[in-house]
């Protein structure tokens, strides 16, 4: 496995300063959230020039975009063609950048809202964004997450089994699955089977309100309900099965930590990265 810092963590910093300090934890990489300041359809030729030359200067890999663009389950058509024309510009940064990965966002709502239009426009859009992907042989990335139409592993193959590439896949992510009050351990790993393409670990826990750093509202089967972001092991999302289950199925892919606890930007990835790496030399 190669692990990955999320530079979304480091929204504070520079593009430059996050890929520094991911190199100082000890990266194999960095998942480059695409917006700005760090990156985005409207970046320019020569930023993203001197983004690939610090990259190959510091040993760092660039695996995944994590663009923001999508939501075209609700989406008008006017903004599903803006959000095409974003991932392909998108696409050709990924191309240059050496990224075998891009996420986008196939909207929502809740699976347990949508109805199956939602699907079927998402799926239109997303086989238009495989099919211009598949040319450059990247992956599309849809990120297990809350408030969407893939918010559990069941939800997901819902809308994968309406996909016609077989170059769309999941990304897993245990504390958006926690949020949600789906299972995030073995099963999940095993039921993804091959389209699970990447990993992204956080943790939360639910809290009485929010309004304190960290905290903020999410809708789900509960309503609305508030959660605290957290370090790894200080929530309740347990990713000790989920990491077993990894090491079983001989996973060899990225994991990107991405915590956004109220603790500076470097010292809750140490904490999380020394975490993830005690869970997975367990026997």
């Amino acid at each position: 496995m190669k692990f990955a810092a999320f530079s979304g963590v480091f929204m504070a910093h520079s593009i430059q300063e996050a890929m520094k300090l991911t190199k100082k934890l000890g990266m194999d990489g960095i998942e480059i959230a695409a917006r700005e300041p760090h990156l985005s359809p409207t970046t320019s030729t020569p930023r993203i020039q001197e983004i690939k030359a610090l990259a190959a200067d510091l040993g760092l890999e660039i695996p995944v975009l994590a663009g923001y663009m999508g939501g075209f389950s609700t989406a008008s058509d006017r903004e599903c063609e803006q959000a095409f024309s974003d991932f392909n510009r998108l696409l050709e940064i990924g191309g240059e950048l050496g990224s075998s990965m891009i996420r986008v966002s196939p909207g929502g709502p809740n699976a347990f809202m949508a109805y199956d239009y939602h699907y079927a426009k998402a799926a239109h859009w997303l086989n238009k964004c495989a099919e211009m992907a598949q040319k450059l042989q990247i992956k599309l990335l849809l990120e297990i997450h809350n408030e969407s139409l893939v918010e559990t592993v069941d939800s997901s193959m819902r809308l994968l089994n309406l996909t016609q590439h077989d170059n769309v896949g999941m990304i897993h992510d245990a504390g958006n699955m926690y949020i949600t009050g789906t299972d995030y351990g073995r099963n999940s790993i095993v039921n993804l089977d091959k389209h699970l393409f990447h990993v992204h670990v956080k943790d939360e826990i639910r809290v009485k309100e929010a309004g304190a750093p960290g905290t903020f509202l999410n809708m789900t089967h509960r309503g609305q309900e508030a959660f605290l972001q957290s370090r790894l092991g200080e929530g309740e999302a347990d990713h000790q099965p989920m990491f077993d289950a990894l090491k079983e199925v001989g996973y060899n892919g990225w994991i990107t930590l991405e915590c956004h606890a109220p603790f500076p930007a470097y010292e809750r990835l140490m904490h999380d990265f020394q975490a993830v790496k005690k869970m997975l030399s367990r026997e």
